[in-house]
């Protein structure tokens, strides 16, 4: 099979390539690099059945001839994180709807199945615990930007399903509940990779708000071999599922574990939100998938618990960070 992802230079996207690759498939890659990193898929690029374009999932000319050729799209381009989100809301809005708009018009010409990963940030400020695929989604006003991203997930949801019922285009949705592993970056808000870097720096752990929401998280293998999976299976197509792991922590208590574990003498620092971030951001309390309906359809189960996922990304980070230091002596080396 050969296969199109869209956003494969990005933390998810990389290691989907890399999965998609060991299975024995083709890839080709687009990517704008807006978020993603061409350091994410260097030990991809010799690999012969691995391309990747440097372009944006807007240009509809440069797409029409990857979605044509490709067997299958996985659509993962979008703006992430909170911050980036905030901070570029017009970038967000244009990229997330734009973007699947581009993808879905141009499956629907060439006869092509698409993969669509959304978001738990489309379930709002719904407070019911776990999140099931049919619950109703709860949304601040659209004055307050911190929803844009959810409202945005959310139409890439309604659009795809309008192409499966207007233009026959196989849709399958799944929405992602904080993916974490190794090559993530703390760069737009990324709680796990940030607290983990100012721990082994033993600067201050920045909490947002109270430290008592809470989140649940994923291991990035987990998600990719789901997304596969589901992919490969008809009856998943024309329905919507989460991925994530339904054990939960809170912000607060993930701190203090990742603290512990890496044998920081951090102190934990509590920001208020209007300080992190805008004076009208609101944050939802408590994320938790249901993992009942993907379960029954694929047998999918998250085989890595959060201290795992901790010391795998703790491990990757350990690594990275000796990798750069030894690479500023030599540069510096150099220039004396």
């Amino acid at each position: 099979m050969k296969y199109l992802v869209t956003g494969g230079a990005g933390f998810i996207g990389s290691h989907l390539c890399e999965y998609l690759l060991d299975q024995g498939h083709t890839v080709h890659v687009v990517d704008n690099l807006s978020t993603g990193s061409l350091k994410n898929i260097d030990h991809l690029s010799d690999h012969p059945r691995f391309q990747i374009t440097v372009d944006t999932v807007l240009n509809p000319f440069v797409m029409e001839r990857m979605v044509q050729e490709a067997d299958m799209v996985f659509h993962l381009a979008a703006a992430v994180g909170v911050k980036l989100i905030i901070e570029q809301p017009v970038a967000t809005m244009e990229t997330n709807l734009q973007g699947t708009e581009t993808i879905l018009k141009l499956a629907a010409r060439h006869g092509k199945k698409v993969l669509i990963t959304s978001t738990s940030e489309v379930y709002g400020k719904n407070n019911k615990l776990p999140f099931d695929e049919d619950d109703d989604c709860t949304y601040g006003p659209t004055t307050t930007g911190r929803w844009s991203y959810a409202y945005s997930k959310a139409i890439d949801e309604f659009m795809a399903f309008a192409y499966l019922q207007e233009c026959n285009v196989p849709v399958i949705v799944t929405r992602l509940f904080n993916t974490v592993g190794p090559r993530q970056t703390g760069r737009y808000g990324m709680v796990i990779p940030r607290f983990i870097r100012q721990a082994l720096h033993n600067e201050s752990i920045t909490v947002y708000g109270s430290g008592q929401q809470s989140r649940s998280f994923t291991f990035v293998g987990d998600v990719v071999k789901a997304l596969v999976d589901l992919s490969e299976c008809e009856d998943a197509v024309g329905k919507v599922f989460n991925v994530g792991n339904d054990e939960r922590v809170s912000i607060e208590d993930l701190a203090q574990k990742i603290k512990l574990m890496t044998g920081s003498t951090s102190k934990i620092k509590y920001i208020p939100y209007e300080e992190a971030f805008a004076n009208n951001y609101e944050d939802m309390m408590h994320r938790m998938p249901s993992l009942k309906k993907i379960n029954k359809l694929i047998g999918y189960r998250p085989t890595m618990d959060l201290d795992s996922i901790l010391r795998t990304v703790i491990d990757h980070t350990q690594r990275t960070m000796a990798h750069d230091s030894v690479e500023i002596q030599n540069d510096q080396a150099l220039i004396s």
